[in-house]
């Protein structure tokens, strides 16, 4: 089977962790028997460029990948510059799709995988009109959920209904997201839920097994979808009204635009003079999984999300976790309460309360074991790479 991706975010030159649950399905996707992967991903730069185009090609590992970085801005004038922006992206592509068929020896890919909407997907539509080829589409964004559908353009709107019914599989990687795309239009017969992949080899719970303590929040500095806000002034509240409580101590690892902001509000709150809070910054994956294995109890009080793979990390460490009851999360967080405590979203006291009673909870309240099982079966890259490797095959009729 020869696949070709077409990813909207994908890591890069600027940011090494951009996209990496996209990545990460493409590396699980290429580990499948029989399967050929490449990958081709275009962007702005972020930074000066010596031409209006640069290339790197990296042929060394199982998936050969093109990135192309085009200028921000090519001619200065900004509503030029959006057409022009547009009309680069499309001439990468078109590059990138020679390299491909060349490094294939003039073979054409068998089916196109598009991830998140919409330029992707419009482009594997179009070579399916063009070419016959079979198109997938894969779905993660948070902005097409019913929160912030409302601020979606009406074109955008009708792109995303015919991108997902032309498809000739949609795959959103949750149930939650499967909903939303059938309210803009997006209904396809042919719709499996394929969830995100995450390294289970690498999050693995702590041995020798040893005491866990204190909290872990590791999210990007979004705050209007993190509300990392809300987090630390529970915290604060913790501090002060239950001074006693166990491991109340919150380690913050991530980076984005409102670090600044919330360094700002842990230190006016108090929380970093006295060691409550600590930020790590932005850690690399086995940083992350360290992480995991001495904390206690792992917490996300979002906003909104989709299926985050923080939470499917915590569980491959056995780590239990108390989150927002949005988008995706309550597919990982059943209400049998084994994996963990849902609260409602922005809701400082029902946070409060939960993190009370997970710090207290007895041993043996939450079934390392059984999470780390269940992330295994569900999420590991076998189990996603086969789930992909069968909606290929129905495709291909194989």
């Amino acid at each position: 089977m020869r696949i070709l991706h077409l990813p909207k975010w994908y890591p890069h030159r600027y940011d090494d962790q951009d996209g990496d649950f996209v990545a990460r399905h493409v590396a699980a996707i290429a580990a499948q028997p029989g399967v050929q992967s490449a990958v081709i991903f275009a962007a702005v730069a972020r930074g000066p460029l010596p031409r209006l185009i640069d290339e790197e090609a990296d042929l060394r590992g199982p998936v050969p990948t093109w990135r192309y970085y085009y200028r921000a801005r090519p001619t200065g004038l900004a509503p030029l510059d959006k057409l022009l922006k547009l009309l680069l992206w499309v001439w990468c592509q078109g590059r990138g799709l020679r390299a491909v068929r060349r490094h294939w020896a003039g073979q054409r890919p068998e089916v196109v995988h598009a991830h998140v909407l919409v330029r992707p997907a419009a482009l594997a539509w179009a070579l399916r009109l063009w070419h016959g080829i079979p198109y997938l589409l894969t779905e993660h964004q948070t902005a097409l959920q019913p929160a912030n559908a409302a601020r979606l353009s009406p074109v955008r709107r009708w792109l995303v209904g015919l991108l997902g019914r032309q498809a000739a599989a949609l795959t959103p990687v949750s149930a939650d997201l499967q909903r939303a795309l059938a309210a803009l239009g997006a209904r396809n017969a042919h719709t499996t839920v394929i969830p995100n992949v995450v390294d289970t080899e690498l999050f693995t719970p702590p041995a020798p097994a040893a005491p866990r303590h204190g909290l872990l929040h590791v999210a990007a500095f979004n705050e209007k979808a993190k509300n990392l806000s809300g987090l630390l002034r529970t915290v604060a509240h913790l501090r002060a009204t239950s001074p006693t409580l166990p491991g109340l101590h919150l380690r913050i690892a991530g980076y984005g635009p409102a670090e600044a902001a919330m360094r700002q509000l842990a230190t006016t709150l108090g929380l970093l003079a006295d060691g409550t809070v600590e930020f790590l910054g932005k850690l690399a994956p086995a940083q992350v999984a360290a992480e995991m294995q001495r904390a206690r109890c792992f917490v996300l009080f979002s906003n909104y999300e989709n299926l985050p793979c923080v939470l499917i990390e915590a569980q491959a460490t056995g780590l239990p976790a108390v989150a927002t009851r949005v988008g995706g999360v309550p597919e990982l967080l059943r209400p049998d309460g084994q994996a963990g405590l849902l609260v409602p979203p922005a809701d400082e006291a029902a946070l409060a309360e939960a993190l009370r009673t997970v710090l207290t909870a007895p041993a043996g309240r939450f079934d390392g074991a059984a999470l780390r099982a269940s992330a295994v079966a569900e999420f590991s890259y076998p189990a996603v790479g086969r789930a992909y490797r069968a909606v290929y095959a129905r495709i291909l009729g194989q």
